[in-house]
């Protein structure tokens, strides 16, 4: 009976060790600014000043992050000249912060309340479907408007999107078609600049919708991006 005993044991071992680094890879999410870098990483390669920037945290506190969570393998980076640059080891990443999403929705009161109260608010109509947006825009119905930084936007969007940053919105309406409807999308399910651009638009009259997530889950789903040739980071 020991015997048998001490043979599950051993057993048993490799899946304790593996488990032990699957758990190690769900702590290198477990911090708000993590969360805030991988939001950002997920728009493309950034360096940590741009992180650092983007996120209001410091270099020193921003590097710290990025670097624990490389250890984990979560991200990939490289040193160029002076600059380090990040990005995403893969789209699982997108996935699991999905996930994360997903159940937070499904099971935190906090969550449901933050959603209902700002997000559903400002945009309480069904989103569109990235299958819905690739077969209107084949067909030219809809304006594909990128809410975000130009910076951003170079790194990669959906193809033939227009973009016009949100702080700019206000002096570039004349560039959009009030006759035709607008499906905006942003750096994610939870970016605000996309919820905030619908109800500013809508309030002017414009038919707008919001696609179903961002950027990031758009290329994770495999559909074509475009980028431009020359990429501020």
């Amino acid at each position: 009976m020991m015997r048998e005993l001490l043979s599950e044991r051993v057993i048993e071992k490799p899946k304790s060790v593996i488990f032990g680094q699957f758990a190690l890879i769900a702590k290198a999410f477990a911090h708000p600014l993590r969360l805030q870098l991988l939001e950002q990483l997920a728009q493309g390669e950034r360096t940590v000043e741009t992180l650092a920037d983007r996120t209001g945290a410091s270099i020193a506190n921003a590097s710290q992050h990025l670097r624990q969570m490389r250890a984990a393998g979560l991200l990939g980076s490289r040193r160029e000249a002076k600059f380090v640059y990040y990005r995403l080891a893969s789209d699982v990443v997108i996935e699991i912060l999905s996930g994360l999403r997903r159940i937070g929705e499904g099971q935190l009161a906090e969550v449901d309340r933050v959603v209902n109260g700002y997000f559903n608010r400002r945009d309480s109509l069904e989103p569109v479907t990235r299958a819905e947006l690739v077969n209107r825009a084949k067909s030219d119905l809809v304006t594909v408007l990128d809410v975000r930084p130009a910076d951003e936007f170079a790194l990669g969007h959906v193809p033939g999107a227009l973009n016009i940053p949100f702080r700019d919105l206000e002096a570039r309406l004349a560039e959009l078609d009030p006759k035709q409807e607008i499906v905006a999308y942003c750096r994610g399910p939870y970016c605000v600049l996309s919820f905030e651009a619908v109800a500013a638009l809508r309030a002017r009259g414009f038919n707008i919708r919001r696609l179903e997530d961002g950027y990031p889950e758009w290329r994770a789903a495999g559909l074509p991006v475009e980028t431009t040739s020359e990429v501020a980071r």
